[in-house]
This record gives structure tokens, sequence and C-alpha cells, in this order.
């Protein structure tokens, strides 16, 4: 059994480690560039009035400067635009200085007078993604730093009427909430742009007062929509690289025709294409020069502040953020274009394709294709070019003079910009007002460049292809060969929108003749959301793409796209295979924070199996023992199948709802819209199937763990035997739930300790019968009783104290799991304490209580205490159940409930030994 019961623990370790090493080391290594400073940065600390630094002691307000610039702002006469940092999670307002050197070199580059002044706020490196007890502080402080911001302004000629945001992690969410304020106005921050921050959910729950905060944000910007439609809001994930806080978190709930806020995925962002981890998406010069350039493009030349104009700020944002289409919105020409080349610039393209190199010559180049003759047999005009000079490159005639063109609209603002060259499609039915496409390829300068133009059947070009399923390992593979006579070919990925799915894509290309061509773009489109991802890749190759979505689909009308840009006459072999270690990987990125409650479950039901086994037989069972005989996930989840069916019938949510139950959490492997349903009327069938996983997972780490620590005991015993009898009578004082863990941990140390004594004594002494007194040791702790003379030992005494071993082992182990819980506010209340002694709010204070209590009444008893409790021990037994199938239904999305349970079934058990 024991053999066993290893064998299966160490696979379902492994197939956590697979997971974990998925997650954590499975997409390369990152490949931001560094931001570098050029000068020694400092901070200049900005007064506060002295009520909100009285109020504040722990936080400030810094201005960032470098060099000349620093010395220049010493007294804080400032001309710039304002723009304010906030760090996140145990974020340093030091992380300001790449945004604020990258500014500073800019503005140092621009003819026009015009710059940015960067302040950062210091939130004293606060745990708030753990603790959100500091979180309306936070919010409190940077409405006060806005203010104090603009009063630096007051004597300038055109002060600014607000101040730009920028936030990191939960600074982003704290950004956000600035609207909940009471006395906030509006109008003081017009544009937030938020990096890798959290806005759907915490990534921990771990008190109830980061929900209440997150349920606050959500309410306002969701009942006050029109009133905040004016503020544009940038949300910036970092992709799979950010383990920390998943890109589907970063996503904003807003109404689908509000264009000003807006989520994007940094493998999306155009020049960029690429995934930051948590931290060194602040520093990523990829997305920090996006982001300065956006805000000197929204920067007013008159003013020197920025735009109050929305959709102006949505225009920039989406040319820096989404597609890049080279020509800036304010360039491209709403009124017609006029054309004086000479005849012989123009040239008719007769075929379905152009292909055309710019020689080193300066020239004035002009290609026409018709459009009347092919309206009804083509759909699309497609076009690419990489190192074009020119902007404005395609156009569609209204008038054409014999053969060339005389007026025509620029089509050039729907160019997108890829890895490897810039491209534009357009739609033919759209163009009934034009005669000709026109394609500018002059080179003013004589640069070289590549154009490739084609007509296209929408149609042919576009291929459905069924994904493996989920569960095939592996083992089978979608395959389709794609004879390229095209430059883009769209593969329909069908069943492709759940976050559970992961894919190893496979593109083999080949080409018969050699030459020079542009490289394939291969892309991976989701049409719900943006998190695209790119590959480019040289003809012939072999690449390989891990394929994995942030966010499932919303509804049922579409599925992820292969997009891939092809070289002409040229084959593309696609194989698709299921990733089983990148599922892992997606299911613990998606579920691996609720794995506390399925541990914290696992040892619930360990310690129901020791009692139960203390009822039969007198004695506890083995950890592994008692793992393995009462791990049954069907007693677990089908009660929470069950109520989720009822959930689904109305009258039982009537009955629900009017006695004030919760609802029912669900396993986060949902789409956005999903998650921001009640829970009670989805039935959430997917996430039902992965909980028999991951409380298997929640085993192994509860299995291992609690090995883990047995032998950490075991050692540690050795090394504190000879000062037993120096410390046994000393006691130290800290947290409540500290000093609860570390009073059990200490009865199990003596426990192992006289174990070890009582068997080594066993090996020299001659055994006689004894007795053991009330508490199950013998009169001088177990160890040597003098009796007639002679000394008296036994058995079953050493078998009564490895009873006592087990089972307060056992119950070690979940006063540990409750003190882990609560070190976050543990370290908050530490970090701060030169500033306040009292941790205000404190989430541990509703359990601190039955904790002690439960942690001094269980410290004597024993399982002859426990066999004398009929009633109650049978009682116990019933309740630990439910109470486990509680915690699945009503803790993964609110962990810090937990711990509820766990103090009620310590309740539970202090009644069992003593009544």
């Amino acid at each position: 059994m024991r053999l066993a019961a290893y064998a299966f623990y160490g696979f379902a370790l492994g197939l956590l480690l697979v997971g974990l090493r998925e997650l954590l080391f499975g997409f390369g290594e990152n490949r931001c560039s560094m931001t570098y400073m050029f000068e020694y940065p400092e901070y200049r600390r900005v007064q506060l009035p002295r009520r909100v630094a009285r109020q504040y002691p722990s936080y400030g307000l810094y201005l960032y400067g470098e060099g000349a610039y620093a010395q220049e702002t010493r007294g804080l006469k400032l001309t710039g635009a304002p723009v304010l940092f906030l760090p996140g999670n145990a974020g340093s307002y030091k992380q300001a200085r790449s945004l604020g050197s990258v500014a500073l070199r800019k503005a140092e580059n621009l003819e026009r007078r015009i710059h940015m002044n960067v302040f950062t706020i210091d939130f004293n490196e606060e745990l708030v993604a753990l603790y959100g007890g500091s979180l309306r502080r936070q919010t409190q402080f940077l409405h006060e730093s806005i203010k104090a911001i603009l009063r630096l302004y007051k004597d300038r000629p055109d002060p600014p009427t607000g101040v730009v945001l920028v936030g990191h992690s939960m600074g982003g969410v704290v950004a956000r909430a600035l609207f909940t304020l009471a006395r906030f106005n509006p109008r003081l921050v017009s544009l937030i742009i938020t990096q890798a921050s959290p806005h759907q959910a915490p990534v921990l729950s771990l008190d109830p007062y980061i929900l209440e905060f997150y349920s606050t944000v959500r309410h306002r910007w969701a009942t006050r929509a029109e009133d905040l439609r004016n503020v544009t809001v940038l949300s910036v994930g970092g992709g799979y690289l950010d383990f920390q806080v998943r890109s589907g978190l970063t996503a904003l709930s807003c109404p689908i025709d509000d264009l000003n806020k807006m989520s994007v995925v940094a493998t999306a962002v155009p020049q960029a294409w690429l995934s930051p981890d948590h931290i060194s998406i602040v520093w990523c010069k990829e997305l920090v020069l996006a982001t300065v350039r956006a805000f000197f493009d929204l920067i007013e030349p008159e003013t020197g502040q920025f735009t109050e104009s929305p959709e102006r700020r949505m225009s920039v944002l989406n040319y820096h953020f989404f597609r890049n289409p080279v020509l800036q919105a304010e360039e491209a020409q709403d009124a017609p274009v006029t054309f004086s080349a000479p005849p012989e610039a123009w040239k008719e393209v007769n075929t379905l394709r152009l292909f055309y190199s710019a020689p080193k010559e300066a020239q004035v180049k002009y290609f026409l294709f018709a459009l009347s003759s092919r309206r009804k047999a083509y759909s699309h005009f497609h076009c690419r070019s990489n190192n074009m000079e020119m902007t404005s490159w395609l156009y569609g005639c209204t008038q054409m003079s014999g053969s060339m063109c005389v007026q025509a609209v620029d089509l050039s603002a729907q160019t997108e910009l890829l890895p490897a060259y810039k491209a534009v499609t357009v739609k033919i039915s759209e163009l009934l007002s034009m005669s000709h496409l026109i394609i500018d390829a002059s080179n003013p300068s004589g640069a070289q460049f590549v154009v490739e133009c084609e007509l296209q059947r929408e149609e042919s070009l576009t291929v459905s292809v069924q994904v493996p399923h989920v569960l095939s390992f592996g083992l089978t593979a979608s395959d389709i060969s794609i004879n390229s006579s095209g430059l883009l070919h769209t593969l329909q990925l069908q069943d492709f929108h759940q976050v559970y799915q992961a894919f190893r894509i496979t593109i083999t290309s080949h080409c018969k003749t050699t030459k020079e061509r542009l490289p394939s773009v291969y892309r991976v489109k989701v049409p719900w959301f943006h998190e695209d991802s790119f590959v480019m890749a040289s003809i012939p190759s072999v690449s390989e793409i891990n394929s994995m979505l942030h966010t499932s689909r919303p509804d049922n009308t579409s599925s992820a796209l292969l997009q891939i840009h092809t070289a002409p006459n040229c084959q593309y072999k696609v194989s698709i295979r299921t990733s089983f270690p990148k599922v892992l990987g997606q299911i613990l990125r998606f579920c691996g924070p609720v794995l506390p409650v399925y541990t914290a479950v696992v040892l619930l039901l360990m310690i129901r199996a020791q009692l139960s086994s203390i009822k039969r037989s007198g004695h506890p069972v083995e950890i592994h023992e008692g793992m393995s005989k009462f791990l049954q996930l069907h007693k677990l989840e089908l009660p929470v199948l069950l109520l989720l069916l009822l959930l689904r019938q109305s009258w039982f949510q009537d009955v629900w709802s009017s006695l004030g139950l919760p609802a029912v959490d669900a396993l986060p492997l949902n789409s956005v819209e999903d998650l921001s349903q009640d829970p009670k009327t989805s039935m959430q069938e997917w996430p039902r199937l992965v909980s028999p996983l991951l409380c298997v997972i929640g085993a192994s780490i509860a299995f291992w763990g609690s090995t883990v620590l047995r032998v950490f005991v075991y050692f540690l015993s050795f090394f504190l035997t000879p000062l037993h009898s120096v410390l046994g009578g000393v006691t130290c004082g800290s947290l409540a739930l500290l000093v609860s863990s570390l009073l059990h941990l200490y009865r199990v140390l003596r426990l192992q300790m006289t174990e070890r004594s009582l068997s080594h004594m066993l090996n020299l002494a001659p055994q006689k019968v004894s007795q053991k007194s009330e508490n199950g040791f013998l009169a001088s702790d177990c160890q040597v009783k003098e009796c007639n003379g002679s000394p008296l030992l036994s058995e079953s005494v050493l078998q009564d104290v490895r009873d006592d071993l087990q089972l307060h082992f056992s119950l070690s182990t979940l006063f540990t799991l409750t003190m882990m819980l609560s070190i976050p506010s543990l370290i908050h209340w530490k970090h701060n304490l030169r500033y306040w002694v009292h941790l205000d709010p404190d989430p541990c204070w509703p359990h601190v209580v039955p904790l002690l209590i439960s942690s001094v009444l269980l410290i004597n008893c024993n399982t002859n205490t426990l066999l004398r409790s009929k009633l109650m021990l049978n009682m116990t037994l019933h309740l630990l159940l439910p109470l486990c199938v509680g915690m699945l239904a009503f803790c993964p999305l609110h962990i810090y409930r937990v711990t509820y349970f766990l103090s009620a079934a310590l309740t539970l058990l202090v009644c069992s030994c003593y009544f």
C-alpha cells in the first residue's frame, strides 16, 4: 500500500512539475531590449501639504530627472506635460526611470519645445496584490498627489488640466479606482495606460478587502459607463512570459461600443511583437518607445499639454499599439489626391499578380490595377512591401485620363505593419466608386525595396482545419498542405477557442527554385481579443509555433485563425498536434492560484481518515494510507455538480438568494464575459472536469509537503534534544496565527524526540508491561520509570506515542496552512511597523480567537480522549466531508474563506476531544 501511494503521488507530482516547467520556462527567453540611463537618475521629492504628509507617512511623491534637466527642475518650476507613474505590488517608485529617461532623450531630439515631466509615487513597496487593506489608502494618496502636481503648474500661462497615469500591475487597478472616490473630479485624469494590471480579478484573493475593492471599482465603471466615456484607458498585457498576471486578467470589461477602452497583449503591439515578463514590461524598450511616442503625439504643440480630444487619443493609441499603418491619422488625406507624373511613369498590370523590385536609381513609378472587369471574380486586393519610402502607397482612382489617373483617394490608412513588411488588404466590393487601384512604387531617394500585390478570392485562400482533441496527447495530428500560388492563406482552426487547449503547430516550407524572397510571416489571430502572436521565418525552413489562448471565446461564432503570409510558387505543410505539457501549463496558469483550496480539502480528508481509524481500531492511520484510502473524488465533486444543476432552476435560485447564501465559485477557465456573469446561472462543465485533476495535484502537494515537513521535524528533533531541558519552559510572543502554528510544531517536535528516545531505549532495556498515564505518556515524559528498582518500558507506550505523533502531525499541517495563508498580512505589518503597530484593517481578526483556542486545547488532545468521545467524534466524522465540499464550492475565487472552513473543522476537533 505504501509503495502504491508513493507511486501514485509521485506521478501526480510529475504532472505538477511538467506543468510548472511549461509555465515558467516553456516560452523561451525574454527578448526585450534594456533601456539605459545616459546620466545619473535623480528623484526629487515633492513636498506635500502637512495634513497629507501626516496622514500618509509611508508614501511619497517624486519628480524624475537626469543631468541638466534635474538641475533645471530643482526648484520645481515646471513647463512640461505631467505624467505620473504608479508602481505595483512590491514595486519601487524608481521603476519610472525607464519611462522618464526615454521621454527625456525623445524631447532632446525634437525641434519642437515640448517635453514631459515624469512623476512617480512611492507606495513603500507594499504587497497590495496579497493584502488588500492598503488599496484604498493608495487610491486616496494618488488623489492627493494629482492635486499636488497640478499646483506646481498654477503660475503657467497654459497650465495642464489633468495628469496622464501610467500604472504597472496593481498600480493600474489603483488608477481606475480613482473614479470611485466621492470627491474626485474625473476631469483630472483623461488617459490611463496600464501595464500587466489584473483588471478582471485579483490573482490571489487572500482577504476580503481586495475583493471588496475590486467589486467597488467594477461597479463604478459598469454603472457610470456613460460618464466615463471620455476617459481613455489602454491595458497592455504581458503575454505568456508573465506568469504572475495572466493576460486574460488584463482585459477591460466595458461596453462594446465604448471604443475609448482598449486592451491588447504585448505580442500584438506593432514593432514589439514580443512577450515581456511581469517586471520587464516596465523597462522593455520596445514597449517604452511605443508609450513615449504615443505621449508625444498626444501633446498639442500650441499649449505643450496633452490633448483633451478623446478621438485624438483613440486614434494615436490605435496607431502605436494596434495597427501602426505607417501613416498617421492626421497625415491621411481625406481630400482627393491629384497626380502630375508623366505618362511614362504609369504602367497598367494586366495579370493577377505584381512583383516589382525597385532599382537603386531614384524614379517615379505607379502601377494600375483595373477593377471593372474583376469585381465579380475577385473579392480582395492584397499588397505588401518592405523598406518602402512612401507612407502613402495605395490609392483608389476616381478619375482617369487616358492611361493615367488624375484624381484618387488615399487608401493607405488601412495598412498594417507586420514583422517583415507592411501589408494592406482591401475589399473590392467597397470600392464601387473607383475604377483602378494604384500602387505608388516611387523611390525618390534611391532606396531598394520589393512590392508584391495580387487579386484574391477569399474563399479559395481560406481552409478549415479541425484541431485535435485536447485529450489526444499529441498522438494524432491534423495535417494540411498548401501549394502557394498566392501571398496570403488563412487556416480556420475549428474548435480552437478555449484556454485549456494548447497546440504545437509545425510549418515546413520549401520552394522548387532558389531565389531571394521576402520572408514568411505566420500569425495566430484571435478574433475576440487582441492577443495575436507572430513568427517570422525564412524560406526554406521548419518553424514551430506554440499556440494557446489568453481568453476563451465569448460566443459560438468564431475560432482562432492561422494566417500564413506565403511566398508565391512555394509549398507549405502545416501539422497541428496537441501539446499535453502545454495543456498542463495552461491549467496551472489559470487554476494554479486555487491549489491551496484543494490542498486544504485533502488535509481535512486526511484528518477525517485518522479520526475514522481511531474510532474503528483505536489507532490513527499513517498519512500516506489516509490519503490513499479516503481521497474519494466522487464524494467531493458530485455534490458540487448537483448544486450547480439545482442553481440552474429559477425556483432554487430564488430560495438560494433569499437565504443570503454566497454564489458558487467557478474555476477561472472561462471567457472574460463568463467570469462576469452570475456563477449560479452557468454550468461550467469543463472546469468541473478539471477539478478532479486539481484535486489530485493538491493531494500530491499535501502528501509531499507533509512528507518534507515530517523529515524536517525528524532531523530537527536531533538538534533540539540536547537543548530540550533548557528550552522546555520558554515561550516567545508573535502574531496569533504564527504562535498557534509554532505551538503545534513544538508539540510535534516533542513527540518526535520522545518516539526516537523510546525506540532507542527499547533496544537496550528489558521490556515489561506497563500502563500509560492519563495524558498518554509515562510519568517522566515517556522515557524511563523506576519500578521496584528496574526500568519499566513498554511497546504499547511507544505505540501510543506514535499514534499521538500521527494525529498531531496532521493537526500541525493544518495550522501551518492557515499560517501560510495569513503570511501576506504579516509581511505587510512588519514592513510598516515603524509607522504603526496595529494593522488596520486586519483580515485575520475574525478567526484569530477560535484558532488560538483550538491550538491551546488541541495540544493536550490524544487518541485516548478521542476514543472516549463517541457522540462528538461521530458528528465530526459526518461534518468534515460537507466542509470539504463547501471549500470546493465557495473557495476557488475566495481563497481567504479556506481559513474559515479550517477554523470550523478545528473547532469540531476540540469538541471531540473534550465533550
